[in-house]
């Protein structure tokens, strides 16, 4: 009795045209976690294994779905991600394109992936594409072009790219590439702004006045004392930004920065050659391609950054603290109260003395 109903479940199965089935597939690949989740519908049953490289379930494969990891690179996950490419993914056109660009050193193939995402108006690889211009990647230091990186740019933060929002902004307000215009470079770095503070509150799902209960209020005042801060939670994904209690949530970076970290954390977390380094912005992982490429911290010198977008949200997560210790600042302070010890000013009008 099992065995029948078995079968005839069975054939139930088999009796599914397959537009039907590959519907299914596509609503699943698009929602997958992680590349094992649609793995494991692969080795269900020959039908499936068969109909799960359809070229449309391929074309509409979720950006999780292609994560795929430096540790588990080989040949096959070369190829299925260019299977993907060969569908018309343009989260595949944009994520093989970084691996052959930063990590295979493919200059050439890894950036026509790349604008071929673009021309599909995927933002991040016209971001990628824009900073490769900015900083001359790939090339010579006479390689850049800053109009084309503005350009791009532009493009990219109209479609809502914040890190290209802001870039653009410092450009105007530099004449980096572009006529100087401070005012309108003001206004987009508010708006990068604005529009990263509704993504974290979008994530938080919480309004300004909606806060958890392991999370304090934000002193809004001018007095420096705060109370102290109540323990967070275990499993909390905020971290403080600021003196004003602004929290972020740990979102997870693009697939493909992800690669770009675990591969070079691989090689001892150095660039692809000897001397170069990585960004050091926690998630981005891009690396050098040339000696000195990416601008220094003009405060410390030790950190480098690919953009200014990856330079603003480090100097608020990580380097705000780390640029100027406070060992330093103690000294400051001694040798300037030395000064003011040894010169007396005496103000005989006000009858004030310094």
């Amino acid at each position: 009795m099992k065995l029948a109903e078995r079968r005839r479940r069975s054939d139930l199965f088999e009796s599914l045209p397959d537009e039907i089935v590959i519907l299914i597939l596509c609503k699943l690949c698009a929602t997958a976690s992680s590349p094992s989740d649609f793995v494991t519908v692969f080795l269900t049953c020959k039908r499936l294994n068969k109909l799960g490289v359809n070229p449309l379930v391929l074309l509409n494969a979720g950006t999780e779905m292609l994560a795929v990891g430096a540790k588990n690179w080989c040949d096959e996950a070369h190829r299925f991600l260019k299977s993907c490419v060969n569908a018309g993914n343009r989260e595949a056109y944009y994520i093989l394109g970084m691996i052959r660009f930063y990590c295979l050193q493919n200059r050439g193939s890894g950036a026509s992936l790349m604008a071929k995402a673009g021309i599909k108006s995927h933002a991040p690889a016209l971001y990628s594409l824009a900073l490769i211009q900015f900083n001359g990647s790939g090339g010579m230091k006479n390689d850049k072009d800053l109009r084309a990186g503005v350009a791009l740019c532009a493009r990219a933060a109209f479609l809502g790219h914040v890190d290209a929002l802001r870039e653009l902004g410092h450009c105007l307000l530099d004449g980096y590439g572009v006529p100087k215009n401070v005012e309108e470079g003001r206004c987009l770095l508010l708006q990068a702004n604005a529009r990263e503070l509704a993504y974290i509150l979008h994530a938080c799902k919480t309004t300004p006045f909606e806060f958890q209960s392991h999370q304090q209020r934000p002193n809004l005042s001018d007095s420096d004392e705060h109370e102290p801060e109540p323990p967070c939670a275990p499993n909390s994904v905020f971290r403080l930004l600021n003196n004003y209690r602004s929290n972020e949530p740990n979102l997870k970076p693009h697939p493909a920065n992800r690669f770009l970290v675990e591969w070079f954390g691989l090689r001892g977390g150095m660039g692809p050659g000897p001397g170069l380094r990585m960004c050091s912005a926690d998630g981005c992982g891009r690396p050098e391609t040339r000696n000195n490429e990416f601008r220094r911290c003009s405060g410390c010198g030790k950190v480098i950054y690919c953009s200014r977008g990856c330079q603003a949200r480090d100097w608020r997560v990580h380097h705000k603290g780390e640029c100027a210790p406070m060992e330093d600042w103690n000294h400051a302070i001694d040798d300037l109260e030395e000064v003011v010890d040894d010169r007396t000013v005496e103000n005989d009008d006000d009858g004030i003395h310094v």
